[in-house]
């Protein structure tokens, strides 16, 4: 996985969630050191948007192309509840062929660290949240799809994942964010859903 490699091209994209079209049409595409931000009401189809894009739902039309690897930080930490932080992180870092030390990083660029011995389950929403982050970022993907990264998170929080992102992107990692916040993005590409009629 390398973020030099970045890209992902959304290409006459349609979604359909049961009978109900949440999309169609969607074109896109973004390289090394890009951004998008996917706004939109509730229930038009952003996280799905973003589970398309990881490869976790097909779409009802359309192509997606990508490359440099993939990472989605969503609701779904998927950390062993019963293991400490560290040692569940460190789990999804080796299927990521990568190492303790790239677990250290992402736990010190989202501010837990403190946290690497902390059972997942003893975790508050916030840290859970910046736990998904932390894993993110020590995946080494080069495409980071991130599904309301700032839900939970404190005005800190919110400023360490707009480093973190920055960093990536300036490393030629791309970030695809679905939020209702701006996360410091302000440059990105916007990607606006609304309810198809």
């Amino acid at each position: 996985m390398s973020a030099a490699h970045a890209r992902l091209r959304f290409d006459r994209v349609a979604c359909l969630r049961g009978a109900r079209l949440l999309f169609d049409d969607l074109s896109f595409a973004l390289g090394p050191g890009d951004a998008a931000l996917v706004t939109g009401p509730n229930g038009v189809g952003k996280s799905s948007l973003l589970r398309i894009a990881a490869g976790l739902l097909a779409p009802a039309a359309g192509r997606i192309e990508h490359g440099g690897g993939i990472a989605l930080a969503n609701e779904a930490t998927a950390l062993d509840p019963q293991k400490p932080l560290g040692q569940a992180l460190a789990f999804w870092a080796r299927i990521d062929g990568r190492g303790a030390g790239d677990v250290l990083r992402g736990l010190e660029a989202m501010g837990i660290a403190n946290l690497a011995e902390v059972p997942v389950r003893m975790l508050s929403t916030g840290q859970r949240k910046r736990a998904a982050l932390a894993g993110t970022i020590a995946g080494g993907a080069g495409v980071w799809l991130l599904d309301e990264p700032g839900n939970g998170l404190d005005t800190a929080s919110l400023e360490r994942l707009a480093t973190a992102m920055a960093a990536h992107r300036a490393g030629g990692g791309i970030v695809l964010a679905a939020s209702h916040q701006p996360l410091g993005l302000a440059d990105a590409q916007p990607i606006t859903l609304a309810p198809v009629r």
